[in-house]
């Protein structure tokens, strides 16, 4: 990847894709790698047929994961590509969530709300991107 192929960096661009990859890195690194929160580790852990030796590799697993969208975003590269992938993630996680450990999450509505703005700001991220390709 060159710098050539980085779109413009511009405050209209930056900062909705700052905001962004700072949930990612979030909700990945603090929630999930170092220190974890108990709610996340609980939601895996209820996961069915994961062995319990399996719980904290597989949060580690999907925190990293979570770190690379992030660094997706900011790179501003394949924009609508790292939306989609976003509004999939995030989709999956809330509904699995809810499904299989709706007793670890303790205000389902205010997740659900902050996780919609947080997928309309990755499609404002998304949509800036490609214009600023032009």
């Amino acid at each position: 990847m060159s710098l050539m192929s980085l779109p413009p960096r511009t405050a209209r661009t930056l900062v909705p894709a700052a905001a962004v990859s700072l949930v990612w890195f979030y909700e990945g690194l603090w929630c999930k790698v170092w220190p974890g929160r108990a709610d996340h580790r609980a939601i895996i852990a209820d996961l069915p047929l994961l062995p319990d030796l399996l719980v904290v590799p597989a949060l580690v697993g999907i925190g990293l994961a979570e770190a690379l969208v992030g660094l997706w975003v900011l790179s501003g590269r394949w924009p609508y590509a790292a939306a989609t992938v976003q509004t999939a993630l995030i989709g999956v996680f809330n509904l699995g969530g809810l499904l299989v450990s709706p007793g670890s999450i303790d205000e389902p509505g205010r997740m659900l709300t902050a996780n919609l703005a947080v997928v309309a700001l990755a499609w404002v991220v998304a949509e800036r991107h490609a214009g600023a390709r032009g």
